[in-house]
């Protein structure tokens, strides 16, 4: 019986290491890498940035946002999501004399009923962006009539105006871009015919739990949304990264606006999925040029980002939680266990499969530059994750679902 557990083991591994879209080749999807042709014509974009309490980092972002180098028309719109600190203050600091020419920072209007709250404020920028004059003095579109208030009916896709926005940028207040992002977003966008482009930006893996943790997330994203899949138009896998996403408009349009997907709690790929089931084509990459300012100092931190979305990855389903927890173990722990077996017929094979989890991220250790000695912990990594995935259940059973910052946003 160990030896054909063991074999299963080996066999898994080989699979995910050879036919599983190339998930963990890191260096095939590194947009740092790529240089692509500039564009005959730049595009406008207008950037909209949804923040909610982010006193912490949002002067840096909007520091980084003014001195992108985008030769084309760019603007900004940032939302101040209800925040109870300073975030709209030290935005309009940072802005300076800016704010009124290209830089609009607006109020949410109150949370509708069933929108989960980034959602809401990217929908409201969205619409301030098609219906704004940049030139004029900074103003309130609280009262715009693309945008619903609490109780109405989800508003429909932003009709077609003469704002001339072709692309919008979806950015995080936590996240500082190097000064030629949006200008090499843009440029592989116009190459490539891209409806949507986004980049997975560098997280923070600096404290212990971090360099444990950290890199998992983004190996662990990478094997659930393999990016050579994303691009394959014949491939239903659809992802995005929502720190980073270019979109353009008449995709959005095309794909019903983000009212299309206005209770989604995993909002990146959902947006991803709305737009490649709508005919657009679509692109993921990674990046060390952004990154983001958000600190995990200790391991409940990042056990509360997981639990935040894991049971929402698994559309809510005890069968599917079940099944990932089973699988997490064979997968990642058993190799480790099975190792140690006296069976010379059990402990080769378990042992080749972990040198290939191993291997496999291996790269994605090497993307965080950390020491190659991180890379057999991945099953330390991966029983975390099982207890935050199973947490993530439990809270959404005691109706505590998808919390973050203070909102409860998974669907009961």
């Amino acid at each position: 019986m160990l030896f054909l557990i063991s074999l299963i083991l080996f066999l898994i591994w080989v699979t995910l290491f050879f036919a599983w879209g190339g998930f963990w080749r890191v260096w095939e999807f590194d947009a740092d890498r790529m240089q692509f042709p500039a564009p005959t014509r730049w595009p406008r974009v207008t950037a909209v940035i949804p923040a909610r309490n982010e006193a912490a980092s949002i002067a840096l972002v909007v520091a980084a946002l003014i001195k992108q180098d985008y030769p084309g028309e760019f603007s900004m719109v940032i939302v101040d999501d209800h925040s109870d600190d300073a975030t709209a203050d030290l935005a309009r600091t940072a802005a300076g004399s800016g704010a009124t020419s290209h830089l609009q920072i607006l109020s949410a209007p109150p949370l509708a009923p069933g929108w989960t709250g980034k959602l809401w404020a990217l929908n409201f920028g969205v619409s301030a962006a098609c219906s704004a004059d940049f030139s004029a003095p900074s103003r309130d579109f609280g009262e715009s009539k693309s945008i619903c208030a609490a109780g109405e009916v989800p508003p429909e896709p932003p009709p077609p105006n003469s704002s001339g926005v072709e692309f919008f940028w979806f950015t995080d207040a936590d996240v500082v871009h190097s000064p030629d992002t949006l200008r090499r977003l843009v440029s592989r966008a116009q190459t490539d015919q891209l409806d949507l482009a986004s980049l997975m930006v560098l997280l923070r893996a600096e404290t212990i739990a971090e360099r444990l943790l950290i890199p998992p997330f983004l190996y662990f994203f990478l094997m659930l949304y393999p990016p050579k899949w994303i691009a394959d138009d014949r491939s239903r896998t659809a992802g995005a990264a929502g720190g980073c996403t270019l979109l353009r408009r008449s995709a959005l349009e095309r794909a019903g606006g983000l009212s299309a997907i206005y209770g989604e709690v995993i909002d990146d790929c959902a947006l991803a999925r709305a737009v490649k089931e709508s005919g657009g084509k679509i692109w993921m990459g990674v990046t060390r040029t952004s990154r983001s300012l958000r600190s995990y100092e200790t391991f409940a931190e990042i056990r509360d980002v997981i639990a935040r979305t894991a049971f929402t990855q698994l559309r809510y389903s005890p069968l599917l939680l079940l099944g990932t927890l089973l699988g997490m173990a064979l997968t990642f722990l058993l190799p480790v266990v099975l190792t140690f077996s006296p069976s010379i017929c059990v402990w080769p094979l378990a042992l080749a499969a972990w040198c290939l989890m191993t291997a496999s991220f291996l790269p994605t250790v090497t993307f965080y530059r950390l020491r190659p000695m991180w890379a057999p912990l991945l099953p330390l990594a991966a029983v975390f994750y099982t207890y935050a995935t199973w947490l993530s259940a439990v809270r959404y059973w005691l109706g505590h679902g998808g919390q973050w910052k203070g909102r409860i946003q998974a669907r009961k």
